[in-house]
């Protein structure tokens, strides 16, 4: 029988990929180590000047002319950091990835590297409190203005595109109330319009894939030309270490870099090490468990006379049911809607709906043992939290009115804890808010 030989890690499926050992990494040679160590040097020893030169010339130039890589400072590069680039890249299907502090600092990378003084961008009219800020108030500063549309429609994306647009930017599934864009029919809006572009103003397309991870979703494949995401949320998975990621074709690896390094927010291997070690290697097994609570949950809720909506790309009711079968599917070919949801309470069935919201919220924050009130998501606790005036405070109330994300709005993350607690905790919860409709002064915390 003839033997095989040694298989790479395309060969392998990302749920292997993302726990082997990164033996074969061109950022660190270690044999003994089953788990990689911590750098916890900033500078790095050169052993001559023109090593230490020759570093520096090949700062930011690509594995295929710097098989190795020489470590001269922290900010540079790092041994740990590029090993979780690594995994990164091969988990989105990129050529290259790079890491950053976190989320905002790689968003703010891929725009600062896509866009100068004068261009626009095109962004979805709804997007994470912190990305619209950046659009709307600081890029702005530097020439840069943001046109928010809705890009369900690609009418609405012909209406807003000039001759200055160089980014269409999105989140999908969109946060928070998971609406989803269609990836492929913006990329094929795309190329229509590019086909008479220069080079040097093709629009691109930027997409956040946090909510989804690339377990769920990976927008390289379906015409992304470069993916964002916080690894801080359901990549690192335990709400212990922040972080960001930028990933793409390796043509953007130097300015990614250089940006890097003159910008700073730079992804500290002490954060770094988590992720590559506990992270990823549990990605799949907590993405497959949590969507199996988040299915049992948005249909429970569903079902509750107290809420009024529910929406989650897993549940047949959801507005893009099929675009989200076709979309957000596991490497192996399963349709993953992801772990997070948003659900509203009926403000037709309280006296003060405002006060109802409350005191649900602060019920399950006081009372419950496996739902906790806490911004972030992705984590392996459940989450909940009000998007309206908490992570989406910074949207205008009109804005946020007009695209419906409502003050009776709450967004669900689940986490690994069992499913049928979660749902006793809620169904606890509302039952206790019910007295709200016959008891009007009830005090919020009884």
């Amino acid at each position: 029988m003839k033997r095989k030989g040694r298989r790479n890690r395309q060969d392998y499926r990302m749920r292997s990929a993302m726990i082997d050992g990164c033996y074969d990494s061109r950022h660190w040679e270690y044999d003994h180590h089953l788990i990689p160590p911590i750098s916890s040097s900033v500078a790095f020893r050169l052993s001559s000047l023109h090593r230490g030169e020759e570093g520096f010339a090949r700062f930011g130039e690509g594995e295929d002319i710097c098989p190795e890589t020489i470590f001269v400072y922290d900010r540079l590069d790092d041994p740990l950091r590029g090993m979780l680039e690594e995994k990164l890249a091969y988990a989105e299907g990129g050529e290259v990835a790079v890491s950053f502090a976190s989320g905002m600092s790689a968003i703010s990378a891929a725009l600062g590297v896509l866009t100068k003084q004068t261009d626009e961008v095109i962004a979805h009219n709804m997007l994470y409190g912190c990305t619209y800020s950046l659009l709307s108030h600081w890029l702005p500063r530097y020439g840069i203005q943001t046109k928010f549309v809705d890009l369900k429609s690609t009418s609405a994306l012909n209406s807003a595109l000039s001759e200055k647009t160089k980014v269409v930017y999105l989140e999908t599934p969109v946060n928070p109330t998971l609406d989803l864009i269609d990836i492929g029919a913006i990329k094929n809006w795309l190329g229509d319009i590019n086909k008479d572009r220069a080079e040097d103003r093709k629009v691109l397309l930027v997409v956040d894939n946090t909510f989804a991870t690339p377990y769920c979703q990976r927008p390289l494949s379906l015409g992304a030309d470069l993916v964002v995401h916080s690894l801080t949320k359901n990549i690192a998975g335990f709400g212990t270490d922040m972080g960001g990621a930028v990933i793409g074709p390796a043509k953007y690896l130097r300015d990614l870099l250089l940006y890097r390094k003159d910008f700073g927010g730079v992804l500290s291997p002490k954060s770094a090490w988590p992720i590559l070690v506990y992270g990823l290697p549990t990605l799949a097994a907590r993405m497959v468990n949590q969507q199996k609570s988040a299915q049992h949950i948005a249909r429970f809720l569903e079902s509750h006379p107290l809420v009024k909506r529910v929406l989650y790309p897993g549940l047949k009711s959801f507005p893009q049911w099929e675009l989200a079968q076709s979309q957000m599917m596991s490497p192996d070919g399963k349709f993953s809607p992801g772990s997070v949801l948003y659900f509203e309470l009926d403000s037709e069935k309280f006296t003060d709906a405002p006060k109802a919201v409350e005191f649900f919220i602060d019920y399950l924050a006081n009372n419950s043992r496996c739902i906790t009130l806490a911004v972030s998501l992705g984590q392996v606790r459940t989450l909940i939290e009000a998007p309206y005036s908490m992570t989406h405070s910074s949207l205008p109330a009109e804005f946020k009115n007009s695209i419906g994300v409502s003050t009776c709005g709450l967004r669900l993350s689940l986490g690994l804890e069992d499913w049928h607690d979660i749902e006793n905790d809620l169904e606890v919860a509302l039952g206790r808010t019910a007295d709200l409709i016959t008891s009007p002064g009830c005090a919020v915390h009884p």
